[in-house]
């Protein structure tokens, strides 16, 4: 396994429950395959680990995320290839952390996009139906906004696709950029 001269950081946003973990699983793990590190940092866990104390509020929301960027970026300049799978809802604290990464690491952000709809039908872990019946307060889509994404450098429609379709998406853009060699995609 190797690492790149230089890393970088993909920043998966979108709904919750829109597939930004899944697709950033599947294409670490091809990148991996291929021998060159990667690593995945979700929003669950990261939540559960370095950010236990992070709520649901704008500004726990904004901690959480800068927080992830700064982990984002330590391992991107040490060559790792970066995964980062998280809603981070608000279009101004995603320039933050594009700011953050920026500063020693390419950043891309990719928009993970699927319907309202489709997000709640999904729900796997039943929040959708618990924000609903108003036992989750705060929650992004609900009673909090999921701000698109103005201009990302990629838009993965998630819906009615197979999720394979958008990692082998994922993967081009990469190495059309010069990124990830040419035989991962």
């Amino acid at each position: 396994m190797r690492c790149l001269e230089r890393g970088f950081v993909v920043w998966l946003t979108g709904l919750p429950a829109a597939g930004k973990t899944t697709i950033a699983q599947l294409a670490a793990a091809r990148v991996r395959e291929a021998g060159v590190r990667a690593e995945v940092l979700d929003g669950d866990w990261v939540r559960s680990t370095i950010n236990t104390d992070a709520g649901f509020s704008r500004e726990d929301r904004r901690r959480h995320l800068l927080r992830a960027a700064w982990v984002a970026r330590l391992l991107a300049r040490n060559g790792v290839v970066v995964f980062a799978a998280f809603v981070s809802p608000y279009r101004d604290v995603r320039a933050e952390v594009r700011k953050i990464v920026e500063e020693e690491a390419p950043f891309f952000e990719i928009y993970v996009k699927v319907s309202l709809a489709e997000a709640m039908r999904r729900d796997p872990k039943g929040l959708y139906k618990r924000a609903l019946a108003g036992e989750i307060k705060n929650f992004t889509g609900v009673d909090d906004p999921y701000e698109e994404p103005e201009s990302p450098d990629l838009v993965l429609v998630n819906e009615g696709v197979p999720v394979g379709v958008n990692v082998k998406r994922l993967l081009e853009f990469l190495a059309d950029l010069g990124l990830l060699p040419t035989s991962i995609p």
